[in-house]
């Protein structure tokens, strides 16, 4: 069950490092141009998804790029703008974990 998983286990270590991070290098951006970041990450990240698992292969001009790259882009940006916004992600991730359990159950 999802009440039972431990998702607290690191996400608040990883927001407050991120907070720290990013206060270091002169702040956050606002929410709307973090979402747009956010955005452009995850075209990128399906951009690879596609060149690897899709029908497009990858054209000689196309810049290399990786999954794992891809997905911490994505993640760091999700962690910004949680960050920006005060949700606590493990909160919202064990929210996210009961209402699919609930969803799932007969």
């Amino acid at each position: 069950m999802a009440e039972d998983l431990d998702v607290h286990a690191d996400l608040p270590t990883i927001q407050a490092f991120i907070d720290a991070w990013i206060k270091q290098r002169g702040g956050y951006w606002s929410p709307l141009s973090q979402y747009t970041r956010l955005a452009e990450e995850v075209g990128e990240l399906g951009r690879e998804l596609n060149f690897r698992f899709g029908d497009k292969p990858r054209a000689s001009k196309d810049a290399s790029g990786s999954i794992p790259d891809e997905l911490g882009d994505v993640l760091f940006i999700v962690v910004l703008l949680a960050n920006y916004l005060g949700i606590d992600l493990a909160s919202a991730l064990a929210a996210t974990l009961q209402k699919y359990e609930r969803r799932t159950q007969p």
